[in-house]
C-alpha cells in the first residue's frame, strides 16, 4: 500500500492574450512552486475566461487587464458573477494605479506586475490560496 494521500487540488485558470505569458504561468505551477494548484484552462481574452470558468469552475484565476475582445476589468466582474468565491490574482505590465484599484473594486484579490519572478508570481499564488474568501 502506498499511503498516498489524495490531494484536494485547487483549480487555477490562466487568462493572458500573450501565449508566452500563459505558458511562463503554467510552468510556474507545474515546478512546484505552487503546490497543490492544477491548471484546468487558458483563455486568450476575456470572452474565452467567462465561456471556460462556466464549465471549469476555476478556484483561482491569473488575469491580465489589457487583452482583445474584452479586457481584464470587465472581465473580474463578470467571473466574480459567476463564482462569486474566485480568488483573481492581476498579472499586468499595466502600472497605472487607478486600473489596479479598479480591479480590486471588480473582485480581484492581489497584483502582479509584468515583468514578475516565478517567486513573485508563487508567492503571490500561494499568498491568495491562504485567503479567506
Amino acid at each position: 500500500m502506498s499511503g498516498a494521500i489524495v490531494k484536494n487540488d485547487m483549480k487555477l485558470m490562466i487568462v493572458d492574450d500573450s501565449n508566452i505569458i500563459r505558458g511562463r504561468i503554467a510552468r510556474v505551477v507545474e515546478t512546484g512552486k505552487i503546490p497543490d494548484v492544477s491548471v484546468v484552462g487558458m483563455a486568450r481574452n476575456g470572452s474565452e475566461a467567462l465561456r471556460l470558468c462556466q464549465e471549469r469552475q476555476p478556484d483561482l484565476v491569473t488575469m491580465d487587464l489589457t487583452m482583445p475582445e474584452m479586457d481584464g476589468i470587465v472581465c473580474t466582474e463578470g467571473l466574480v458573477q459567476i463564482k462569486p468565491d474566485v480568488r483573481i490574482l492581476v498579472v499586468s505590465a499595466l502600472r497605472d494605479k487607478a486600473t489596479a484599484l479598479e480591479a480590486l473594486q471588480k473582485g480581484a484579490l492581489g497584483f502582479v506586475c509584468k515583468p514578475f519572478t516565478d517567486d513573485q508570481l508563487a508567492g503571490a499564488l500561494n499568498e491568495l490560496m491562504e485567503r479567506q474568501t
